[in-house]
């Protein structure tokens, strides 16, 4: 899209340092100190350096234990240090005095085997959670009891003492100044009950639930008692709670914005306008005892009935950069890989007095890691922004951020570029986030930046630069790496590779933007890079086949390898901390560090991953041993065996949103297909998934006669494991679609709704079926 930018302007800031002094809370330090974590007032440390966690959730109940390993390793390939999951009461505990810990269950294991594989955790024990799940998490039989809910009623609170007592024993000799369990959120989404929030501290305390960290979360203008909770923020770009035919709305927007502001009104305002019939008290400020953190940034977004969103891999990156931006001392994703709800009914639905009907089973959220661990765009776009803070992390941890001084008018303002800088006063890091979902923004024409850092300043680039939609970037200046300083560069710091005498600087070049360096005077560069003049370099990164170059700065104090990877080569970048130390490898298909510390993944083809040696500056193949699937991908026969009949328009509404079709109308209604698996080979524990692209209202996978697995249909495809479902060749499997009435009033993205739109009546169709059949590697040992 032509820029529609008039003038040239030049873009400042002035470093703004932080309004207090560092100091240290009583959380962490007098209260529940910690070996390896603390909190300041300005950021995170952790063993004894400024650190800025990255957590992503993910819920060992909605997943079978089988795959919590490589789930878990992959997050940690994706740059996750930190594992925030609910411990949902109603999982647990369904029948009152049976709670149960086994199988996938068993919160003691994860929280092992998350030590095991080296990351950290956040419990997030409720009681009351949400997370899309029936009661917000209480079992029914708490939901009925006649107490006073989330307040000190003490008959509520002997059910929660019990209950957390019930955790505090799984977890016995897991909790403590040693412990991976770093984190424990109390409550979710309250309000105005400070003191039942200190209350449910004291109660877990007293059960033997320690962490140095104790979190609530802040949004919506909640009322927390900061002495005892740190605030914790969120900040979705869309979301499944607002009204089938509402545009875009604002509490979405300004998140693809650098903002101070950290609360946001819109999150969960559909449950606290429906079942406690009020709003949101007016925006919080961050807290001055602690760091702005987030545990609900967009890793995606669950499908409702009524509105069915789907975040693509930009729209989670730009939210991302922008708190990075906006200064983040802890990213936290919600979800960060996705999974299927238990069987049973115990997701949130109108039948429980919700005003969403959520699927029984699906719980993908369109995150990083779908449910079946196949990785969506958005894992890519995560995993360099999680490198850049794994490497530049101590760096950046303590720089408050700067808004720029021209700042856009509103969230329609689709001119002024949006960037921010975080800096102690003589280096930092510029970020620009110029991407949207819903309303694309131009190419913006021509940038240049000049950045005031107390009595001096940096501009940059001396040629202003056009800046194309789409971009995503961190940008350095004044960074001083083994006695060399960068003053500039117009791509994204990656990480540095070792050893520390002579390291390797890498740097992610942005798409259609020419990677441009500036060195000192007496600085030399040498290497294929074009000089510019002024001690400006550019590197060829803009043309479509060109490869990695690596250059050599040398300075009187010392020398640095910069190895620069275009856009195309970038996107394929896994940084990963192996027994060897720092390692970039390029992948396009997933893979992560193994229990014996080699590399491992899996492919859809023969395996391809590539090694970087800062020994000779190149790319080395990984020499792999793989189990070969018979077949990769295979077509499976779908016979439709009954079609669908007349389906009304609506199947009922509450609170105005559109009620999901009950299991009754969906047998009886709905057009029915027999899929022929006898031709695909469905053996061991191998990766293998159904992929089944189709339009229709709802789907649901029936397997000898059980339904296992459904879907809300948004224009994605549909991919389910297929060892997880219990297929086998010989199954007798069924596969539903309902069609979508064109008068149905549910809200779809763009791309589902202009096919929806296509046909002249209701919406319903098969369009292929097949299974996958991923090769699985592990690297030879050397």
């Amino acid at each position: 899209m032509p820029s529609e930018q008039k003038t040239l302007e030049l873009l400042s800031a002035m470093h703004r340092p932080h309004e207090l002094g560092l100091q240290s809370p009583a959380m962490s330090n007098g209260l529940d100190p910690h070996n390896i974590w603390r909190l300041t007032n300005h950021y995170i440390e952790c063993a004894g350096l400024p650190a800025l966690p990255v957590s992503g959730e993910i819920h060992y109940s909605r997943l079978p234990r089988t795959r919590w390993d490589e789930r878990l390793r992959l997050m940690k390939a994706g740059g996750i240090t930190v594992v925030a999951c609910y411990v949902f009461w109603i999982h647990h505990e369904q029948t009152e005095g049976e709670a149960r810990f086994d199988g996938n269950l068993d919160v003691a294991a994860f929280v092992r085997l998350c030590a095991s594989i080296g990351l950290d955790v956040v419990l997030r024990i409720g009681p009351w959670a949400h997370g899309e799940v029936r009661n917000g998490g209480f079992p029914d039989w708490v939901q009925a009891a006649a107490v006073e809910h989330r307040t000190n009623d003490p008959a509520y609170l002997a059910l929660v003492e019990r209950w957390f007592s019930h955790i505090g024993a799984e977890l016995r000799g897991l909790t403590g100044p040693d412990s991976n369990v770093i984190g424990i959120q109390l409550e979710n989404e309250l309000y105005d009950q400070p003191g039942h929030i200190t209350e449910l501290k004291r109660i877990a305390r007293a059960a033997g639930l320690i962490a140095p960290i104790w979190t609530a979360t802040a949004w919506g203008g909640a009322d927390i008692p900061e002495d005892d909770v740190m605030p914790v923020f969120g900040g979705y770009g869309d979301g499944f709670w607002v009204d089938a035919a509402d545009p875009w709305d604002p509490t979405f927007r300004q998140h693809y914005f650098f903002s101070h502001q950290w609360d946001d009104p819109g999150i969960g305002a559909d449950l606290r306008e429906h079942l406690a019939g009020s709003e949101a008290a007016p925006p919080r400020s961050a807290s001055t005892l602690y760091p702005p953190a987030t545990c609900e940034l967009t890793g995606g977004m669950a499908t409702a009935y009524q509105r069915r969103p789907w975040p693509k891999g930009k729209d989670v990156a730009a939210v991302a950069n922008n708190k990075i931006g906006s200064g983040s001392g802890w990213q936290g994703y919600y979800m960060f890989a996705g999974g299927t709800n238990p069987p049973g009914g115990l997701q949130e639905s109108q039948a429980t007095g919700y005003p969403n009907d959520l699927p029984v089973f699906d719980y993908d959220f369109h995150a990083p890691i779908g449910a079946s661990g196949r990785l969506a765009p958005s894992f890519g776009e995560l995993r360099k922004q999680h490198a850049f803070l794994a490497a530049f992390g101590e760096r950046l941890a303590p720089m408050p951020s700067t808004l720029p001084d021209n700042l856009p008018t509103g969230v329609d303002d689709a001119q002024t570029l949006r960037w921010a800088m975080r800096s102690d006063g003589h280096s930092g890091f510029l970020f620009v986030t110029w991407h949207q979902p819903h309303v694309p923004l131009p190419d913006y024409a021509a940038a240049r930046f000049r950045l005031s850092l107390g009595e001096r300043s940096v501009s940059f680039p001396p040629t202003p630069l056009a800046i194309p939609a789409g971009t995503i970037a961190r940008w350095p200046f004044n960074l001083e790496i083994a006695g060399v300083r960068l003053q500039w560069a117009t791509a994204s710091p990656l990480t540095i590779l070792g050893p520390e005498s002579t390291p390797t600087l890498v740097l992610a070049a942005e798409a259609g933007i020419q990677t441009q360096l500036c060195l000192p005077e007496g600085t030399t560069l040498d290497g294929p890079a074009a000089a510019l003049g002024g001690n400006v370099y550019a590197v060829d990164t803009v043309t479509n086949t060109a490869p990695p170059v690596t250059l050599l700065a040398t300075s009187q104090h010392g020398s640095l390898a910069i190895l620069v990877l275009p856009c195309p080569v970038a996107d394929q970048a896994w940084v990963l901390e192996t027994p060897q130390g720092r390692e970039l490898v390029l992948s396009a298909d997933p893979l992560w560090v193994g229990a014996t510390g080699g590399l491992a993944g899996r492919s859809q083809g023969s395996p391809h991953a590539r090694r970087y040696s800062t020994h000779s500056n190149q790319f080395q193949d990984v020499t792999t041993e793989t189990t070969e699937p018979p077949m990769r991908r295979q077509h499976v026969p779908a016979e439709r065996i009954r079609s669908a009949q007349a389906v009304p328009a609506s199947f009922g509404s509450l609170a105005g949103r559109a009620a999901a079709p009950t299991d009754a109308v969906i047998n009886e209604l709905a057009e029915v297909y027999r899929l022929d698996l006898t031709a695909a080979s469905l053996t061991g524990e191998e990766h293998t998934e159904l992929e089944v692209t189709w339009a229709g209202d709802v789907a649901r996978l029936i397997i000898d006669g059980k339904v296992v697995a459904d879907r809300f249909w948004d224009g994605s495809s549909w991919v389910i494991s297929t060892n997880d479902a219990g297929m086998h060749p010989c199954s007798d499997i069924r596969l539903q679609i309902l069609p979508l009435p064109k008068s149905a009033e549910v809200g779809m993205p763009a791309e589902a709704q202009r096919r929806r739109d296509a046909v002249a009546g209701d919406l319903s169709s098969l369009d292929t079926v097949e299974v996958l059949q991923w090769t699985s590697w592990d690297e030879m040992p050397s």
